[in-house]
């Protein structure tokens, strides 16, 4: 069993793959039979299995030419989970700046 700060340290990994914008080493993160869940009701909610990540990663990233800064404002690791709050600022295509506001819960 992994301890909480292995959990932490992979999860520092993941988000420094979408700081870096690699959808394969994103994908690469998540077991065989892991999947994301995007709450809400926009453009990228739904549920994806790996490879779906592979494809998806890389279009929603490729709509921040300059990159997608993620902040870790807080996080908690117990057992296999890591509870992650943070923040992401980057220029849209569009040219409008882009915030949000997120939780991310990893199962290890």
């Amino acid at each position: 069993m992994a301890t909480a700060e292995h959990n932490k340290q992979l999860t520092l990994n993941f988000f420094d793959a979408m700081r870096r914008g690699d959808a394969d080493a994103i994908a690469d993160t998540y077991a065989d039979e892991g999947r994301v869940v995007t709450m809400g009701n926009t453009l990228i909610s739904g549920s994806r299995g790996k490879e779906e990540i592979r494809q998806f990663a890389g279009g929603v990233l490729d709509a921040f030419p300059a990159g997608l800064k993620f902040t870790i404002l807080n996080m908690t690791a117990e057992g296999n989970r890591v509870a992650v709050e943070a923040t992401s600022e980057g220029l849209h295509v569009s040219g409008k700046p882009y915030r949000n506001h997120y939780h991310f819960l990893l199962t290890w």
